[in-house]
C-alpha cells in the first residue's frame, strides 16, 4: 500500500494475525494524520449478523475532513450470501473516497468476493499466510525489532517451542519480554525464565536436541512429551539415526548437498543434519543404532522400558568425556 496511491479495496487474507494487524495499522496511521480518524473509521465484526444495506451505507459515506474513509470488515471467511453478493456488487463500482479492508483467515481464490477484490489492482490482495514452523524463529527476530529489542536465534527458537505458532501470542510474549529485559538483546535464558510453556512439545524439538547432543534439553523435552510415547519416539529416533549416518557418509565424500535428494525429503527438513552429524563419530552413530535392539526389547513389555529408553537417549546425546 504505497503512500501515494490507495486502492478502494483490499483483501487481507491469511491466518497470520500479526501481519493482518500490521496492514490495518498502516492505513489507520495514515488516516490519523488527518486528525479526523474518529469520524472516518468504521470497523465491523462480520462474524456477527450485519445488515448488508448498513454495510453498503458505511462504504458509501463521504469522508469528513480527510482524504479517505476507512472501513474494516473483520471475519469475512464465511459471509452470508446476501452480504457477500452485496460486497461483490459494490466492488464493481466502489466509492473512490473509501478504502475497504476485507479481512479473512482464509478465502478461496475461486470465490466471487476474492475475484472482485483482486480485479481492483495488482496489490489488492495482501497475503498474510503463516510461515512454516522452521521459518518462524527468523520472523520472531523481525517482530522483536518492533518492540525495540533484538532476540538471539536460540531465544527465538525457544519462544516458538514454548508459545506455539500463533504470531499474535508470540508478539504478546515479545512485548512482555521487551518490557522486562533491560539488555538490548533477549537471550534464551530470558525466555526460559519469563515465558510459561503453553504449547505442546513437538517430537521434532526432542529429536533435534538429541541430534545437537544437548542431553539436558533432550531429557527436559522428553519429560514434557505425552506419557507412554516411547514406542513412537523410538521409531522416530531410529529414523533420525539413519539420517545422521547417511549425512555423515555423504559429508565424508564431500557430497553433503545431496542429502535431501538421497533421503527423498525437502532441503529444509535436513538443513542442520550435516552439522549435527559432524558432532558424532561414525562409530558412535553405528553403536547407537546397534544398542536400539536392546531398547526395542525393553519397549515390548518390560517394566523398565522408560528407563531403557531414557538411558539410550542420554548416551546418544552426551558427548564422550575425552572430547
Amino acid at each position: 500500500m504505497p503512500e501515494a496511491t490507495l486502492l478502494p479495496g483490499y483483501l487481507i487474507v491469511g491466518p497470520d494475525e500479526v501481519k493482518r494487524d500490521t496492514a490495518v495499522a498502516r492505513l489507520r496511521k495514515r488516516l490519523e494524520a488527518s486528525g479526523m480518524a474518529d469520524f472516518n473509521f468504521d470497523r465491523r465484526d462480520m462474524t456477527k449478523e450485519q445488515d448488508p444495506d448498513e454495510v453498503l451505507a458505511s462504504l458509501n459515506t463521504l469522508p469528513m475532513g480527510a482524504d479517505f474513509r476507512l472501513v474494516v470488515l473483520d471475519g469475512c471467511d464465511r459471509l452470508p450470501k446476501a452480504t457477500s453478493e452485496a460486497l461483490v456488487s459494490y466492488f464493481t463500482n466502489p466509492s473512490t473516497d473509501t478504502v475497504c479492508l476485507v479481512i479473512a483467515a482464509s478465502l478461496a481464490k475461486n470465490t466471487r468476493l476474492y475475484k472482485a477484490i483482486a480485479k481492483l489492482g495488482a496489490k489488492a490482495v495482501i497475503d498474510c499466510s503463516s510461515k512454516k514452523r522452521w521459518e518462524l524463529p527468523k520472523q520472531v527476530q523481525g517482530m522483536a525489532r518492533r518492540h525495540g529489542k533484538t532476540i538471539s536465534l536460540a531465544a527465538a527458537e525457544e519462544l516458538v517451542s514454548r508459545v506455539g505458532e500463533s504470531t499474535r501470542m508470540l508478539d504478546n510474549e515479545l512485548r512482555k519480554l521487551a518490557s522486562m529485559i533491560g539488555e538490548p538483546e533477549i537471550e534464551r535464558e530470558d525466555v526460559e525464565q519469563f515465558v510459561v510453556r503453553t504449547a505442546e512439545v513437538k517430537p521434532w524439538d526432542f529429536l533435534d536436541a538429541v541430534s545437537a547432543r544437548n542431553p539436558v534439553r533432550a531429557l527436559e523435552l522428553y519429560r514434557l512429551l505425552t506419557p507412554r510415547s516411547e514406542v513412537r519416539l523410538f521409531s522416530l529416533m531410529l529414523t533420525r539415526l539413519r539420517e545422521l549416518i547417511t549425512a555423515k557418509a555423504l559429508d565424508a565424500r564431500g557430497q553433503g548437498r545431496q542429502l535431501a535428494q538421497t533421503l527423498g525429503v525437502k532441503d529444509w527438513q535436513v538443513k542442520h543434519h550435516i552439522s549435527w552429524a559432524r558432532g558424532f563419530s561414525m562409530q558412535e552413530l553405528v553403536d547407537a543404532l546397534r544398542a536400539a535392539e536392546d531398547v526395542e526389547t525393553a519397549l515390548k513389555g518390560s517394566r523398565d522400558s522408560v528407563v531403557a529408553f531414557t538411558a539410550w537417549i542420554a548416551r546418544i546425546a552426551s558427548k564422550p568425556s575425552h572430547r
